[in-house]
């Protein structure tokens, strides 16, 4: 087979290129580097150098894949080289647990490839709920993806007749190795700030490198501005949008914070993670007071239809004084579709009663959200009330 990504990836480039011609931005294209607090030279693609003068300048550089320093790392890939390969590998080796790896691994599952995964830790997706981190590694394994738990990557090496061996530590203590044809490297993403001329306007950076900013997004430097995973907050794009219309508000003379609480997201593997609000586990940690946790299980009509062996899960996390909704939580099929509804009416300050009293629409998995009305557990929290 071969994978026919890079026609679509230039597709959306020219998409995004034109929205930005067409919206009245003079668009140059090249490497920019800050030289002043009110300039930025540009080296355009046949060297020839321009010197840009402006009142502010915003750095929104994003991120880049980061591949830890493994012996034999040059051998190996990242989500870039991922999405044009120009054939579809017969086995391919994912080091990592975050959102990119699992996406990846659904991906080529899918396409017919033997995936395995090397994660560090012991379940995917740290940083969303555990009952749900339980349930997508139980699909990725009963979709054929072979999950290597609380492993390492501890070398790679080239093959003479073609194709990669990955060695990996195992929890026992030894070593195994993966044949594959391909290694891919999705171990988190690092902030774009090299050879972009902070030095020159004294931009501080955080220890990750990430460029840090006050609460509107300004930086060290007083005419210098910055946004999206570049001060690596939260790296979402809907994030970064969120950002910048709040820098268009405070550049117009209205200061604007950003606005980072409730925030929906999605890992988009088979079926697909959503959340938005916090985790059982985060309530525990940090809020006051006792919490009602609320989950149901189920497999999804098409999945009893089709006798697909995969389930759903839906949560939620209430304030046991006040009943309002603080998280809610779903693995299943168009979970995100559901989710983003939901994000709006948490965002809203919904109570567990307005999701109780709302009718529900039949057949749907998302009516399950307005008829969980047996608590399933009511934990303590750890967070001490702030004085």
């Amino acid at each position: 087979k071969t994978i026919l990504k890079t026609a679509e990836v230039q597709r959306l480039n020219g998409i995004y290129g034109r929205l930005l011609k067409n919206s009245g931005c003079d668009y140059v294209e090249g490497r920019g580097k800050i030289v002043d607090p009110h300039s930025v030279e540009v080296t355009a693609p046949d060297g020839t150098k321009t010197i840009l003068k402006t009142k502010n300048i915003l750095v929104a550089t994003g991120g880049r894949a980061f591949v830890p320093d493994v012996p034999g790392k040059e051998h190996c890939d990242t989500s870039d080289e991922g999405l044009v390969y120009e054939e579809t590998p017969k086995v391919m080796c994912i080091v990592g647990g975050g959102y990119i790896a699992v996406e990846f691994a659904g991906i080529y599952a899918g396409f017919g490839t033997e995936v395995h995964v090397v994660c560090r830790r012991d379940l995917p997706l740290r940083g969303f709920d555990e009952e749900c981190r339980k349930l997508v590694l139980s699909n990725l394994e009963k979709r054929g993806v072979k999950m290597h738990m609380n492993s390492s990557p501890v070398s790679v090496e080239k093959r003479e007749g073609g194709g990669l061996g990955v060695t990996v530590s195992t929890p026992e203590g030894g070593n195994v190795v993966i044949e594959c044809d391909k290694c891919m490297f999705a171990t988190g993403r690092k902030p774009n700030v090299e050879n972009l001329g902070l030095e020159n306007v004294n931009v501080e950076l955080g220890p990750n490198k990430a460029i840090k900013v006050n609460n509107i997004l300004q930086t060290s430097c007083p005419s210098i501005w910055a946004l999206g995973d570049v001060i690596d907050r939260i790296q979402l794009t809907p994030v970064a949008l969120m950002e910048g219309m709040a820098l268009t508000q405070t550049m117009q003379g209205n200061p604007k914070e950003p606005d980072y609480k409730y925030v929906p997201s999605a890992v988009f593997c088979q079926p697909p993670l959503a959340t938005v609000g916090i985790s059982e586990e985060e309530a525990i940690e940090t809020h006051v007071g006792e919490i009602d946790v609320f989950v149901e299980g189920f497999r999804p009509m098409r999945n009893t239809l089709s006798g697909r062996d995969e389930r759903a899960l839906m949560k939620l996390i209430v304030d046991a004084a006040t009943g309002k909704v603080l998280g809610a939580h779903m693995v299943g099929p168009d979970s995100p579709e559901i989710m983003q509804g939901i994000a709006v009416a948490i965002k809203a300050g919904a109570t567990k009663a307005a999701f109780d009293s709302t009718v529900g629409i039949h057949p749907s998995s998302a009516e399950e959200f307005v008829t969980m009305r047996t608590l399933t557990r009511r934990v303590k929290c750890k967070g001490a009330a702030k004085m």
